[in-house]
């Protein structure tokens, strides 16, 4: 499970900020309403953005090459990419979790 430093979790979808689990089903949602959204990172306050690129600078299985980065290497990685528009960020309102996803395969999937 990977937590916010809100207490909120990211991505692993085990539990919410009140400790509720969300894997008791769905929440109710109209077919209109579902779906994964593209969320603007400029939207997000500092604390928020900042603790979604390092839970996914963080995740073990994330190939940087040849070479080894510290965390705050990697968060700077992502950092740059989200705000030259080489990622974007999504939520999934289902899921209850984000996503930094490269922007040309999400626009590609339109």
């Amino acid at each position: 499970m990977s937590t916010m430093n809100d207490g909120s979790t990211i991505n692993d979808g085990s539990t919410i900020n009140d400790g509720s689990s969300i894997n008791d089903g769905p929440p109710d949602y109209e077919d209109d309403e579902a779906g994964v959204i593209e969320i603007p990172y400029q939207s997000l306050s500092a604390d928020a953005l900042e603790g979604i690129v390092q839970e996914f600078s963080s995740r073990d299985g994330t190939d940087y090459g040849e070479s080894e980065f510290s965390l705050a290497d990697k968060v700077a990685q992502v950092e740059v990419q989200l705000k030259s528009g080489d990622l974007t960020l999504l939520f999934d309102p289902i899921a209850q979790s984000c996503q930094l996803v490269k922007s040309r395969d999400w626009k590609s999937n339109l």
